[in-house]
């Protein structure tokens, strides 16, 4: 039998004859250190009850093959999926730990446990080293910063969000004309819509945010041009989120992924933000107030609270990704969801009809925020989009201090769980809302009419994040794709699904979650089945 006195005996006469006094000194207050802060967790895990979660074994005891498995499977496009399997793999428990570069990641898709960490017991939590992960590119905005920083810049944007500003819709109305000249250009041949999407949400969201659009939707093709340096911009945009997703998903091991092109495209970034902030600060107070009585410029507000470039120029691409990317991803799998489901095309577009006409009939004024919150159909539709394809299908938070979770621990995984300071937290809203307990058997379908007497789900639906951080633009992502939703249906009636995605699809996981291979559909002017005139 080992002798512990014994050894602890000779490994003091070890270091008192081969290491010089200080250094000894401080491995025995490191040790000292160390077995303080073991015994207050012990003692906090006593108090609360909290007993270990499950560990998923596969990952790896250092988490090395668990990091490569989620940067392939992010590759392929199967990151969201491929977190549903580890869950199910585990017989369907919705907490279990894992280590990722040897840090401990509890992940979780228990409603009660997010409401923890992003509600109730918020202080206890951070974004950990997003700051780190996004700062090249955004800097110190709403999305990267805590504390009194994140408080700030929140209070700063709330006024921006005011519901008399997301309700000008009609503001939407030149860019889906333009739109729509490609949509024509493609007379009733199949074309992916999601990239048209996404230069859309650029033109309306540079218009919200810059007081004029950069027009990304104008090329050769339906005889419009568009500025080289508008086309560099966009290009570098799309490049600077997939880099962000990589080092986001590297967690501690961010640092290890910079290469040259993600400075160029920031750059590139970076210089077409500054032209607009410049052009903003060169105001003076009473040019300020004379722009905002004609029309609203989300940086000219915040030009009356700021003069520093980099505090205007942070925010605004803070604002522009989710402005940009979120409401361009509801769209592609609104679409998407559409042209797959006739039979609730169908009823989407005879409610559209019903309040707001349709083709030459059509009644724009009348599409307005409090008309279309009346259109109950539509609202289905994009709670069932929401519902299946979370706009942040994964998210993560980095505790604070020593704290625990409601759920997740013991034999029935009903008791609390340990979370020690530094302890990544990970949830998949994405695999929560696909959860049969909530939504059914049927809860992998797209099926609008369960939200018609869905019971009250509380944090088991949480598209748009919450507590203290729930998202500021939601009723603006809200009112734009509803417009632009309503005026499609209103100018091509016929929708066509013109793919062969396998289920589930491809899935692109940035910041935000789009389809990885584009959403191909075929629309046209004519009512299904309605010949061409020739």
């Amino acid at each position: 039998m080992v002798d512990l006195n014994n050894i602890i005996s000779y490994s003091q006469q070890f270091l008192i004859l081969h290491l010089p006094t200080w250094y000894g000194a401080l491995i025995v207050s490191g040790l000292i250190y160390l077995t303080v802060v073991q015994i207050k967790r012990e003692i906090f895990i006593w108090k609360h009850g909290c007993e270990e979660t499950v560990f998923f074994k596969q990952g790896g005891v250092t988490g090395l093959y668990l990091a490569y498995q989620l940067q392939y499977q992010k590759r392929i496009g199967h990151m969201v999926d491929y977190a549903t399997e580890l869950f199910y793999e585990l017989g369907g428990k919705s907490t279990f730990y894992a280590r990722l570069f040897g840090v401990r990641v509890v992940a979780s898709c228990d409603p009660e446990n997010i409401k923890a960490v992003l509600a109730t017991q918020f202080n206890d939590f951070s974004l950990g080293t997003r700051h780190a992960h996004f700062a090249p590119l955004l800097g110190d905005g709403i999305f990267t910063l805590d504390g009194e920083g994140w408080k700030h810049s929140r209070q700063m944007l709330r006024p921006q969000f005011a519901r008399e500003q997301v309700s000008h819709v009609q503001t939407i109305e030149p860019h889906l004309q333009v739109f729509a000249k490609h949509i024509k250009k493609f007379q009733g041949q199949k074309f992916d819509i999601q990239e048209l999407f996404f230069r859309l949400t650029v033109d309306t969201a540079t218009e919200f945010l810059f007081g004029e659009s950069v027009h990304s939707l104008y090329d050769e093709s339906i005889g419009l041009e568009c500025p080289p340096d508008v086309k560099d911009f966009a290009a570098a945009f799309n490049e600077t989120q997939k880099d962000l997703a990589v080092r986001t998903y590297l967690q501690v091991a961010y640092f290890l992924y910079n290469p040259s092109s993600f400075k160029q495209n920031t750059k590139i970034v970076h210089g077409f933000a500054k032209k607009f902030v410049n052009k903003a600060l060169q105001l003076t107070p009473q040019e300020l107030e004379e722009k905002s009585k004609t029309s609203y410029t989300f940086l000219y507000e915040l030009a009356k609270h700021s003069k520093d470039p980099k505090i205007l120029q942070d925010q605004l691409l803070n604002i522009m990704v989710a402005g940009r990317d979120t409401t361009a991803g509801l769209l592609s799998f609104t679409f998407f969801e559409l042209s797959r489901n006739p039979d609730v095309w169908e009823k989407l577009k005879q409610e559209i009809y019903t309040n707001f006409g349709s083709g030459e009939n059509a009644d724009i004024p009348a599409i307005t925020f409090e008309s279309m919150k009346k259109c109950e159909y539509l609202k289905w539709v994009l709670n069932e989009v929401l519902r299946l394809y979370p706009s942040v299908p994964i998210n993560f938070r980095v505790a604070t201090k020593d704290t625990c979770i409601p759920r997740g621990g013991g034999k029935d995984l009903n008791s609390p769980v340990f979370i020690a300071k530094g302890t990544t937290f990970a949830y998949s809203v994405y695999v929560m809302h696909r959860m049969t307990q909530y939504y059914g058997k049927d809860a992998s379908i797209f099926r609008p009419e369960r939200w018609g007497n869905m019971p009250k789900l509380g944090w088991a639906y949480l598209p748009f994040n919450g507590g203290p951080r729930i998202c500021l633009g939601q009723q603006f992502a809200l009112t734009e794709a509803s417009y632009v939703i309503v005026r499609l249906a209103q100018m091509f009636p016929t929708l066509i699904s013109r793919d062969n995605k396998p289920d589930p699809c491809n899935k692109l996981v940035h910041l935000t979650m789009s389809h990885m291979d584009g959403v191909w559909v075929e629309m046209d002017e004519r009512q299904s089945g309605e010949k061409l005139t020739i």
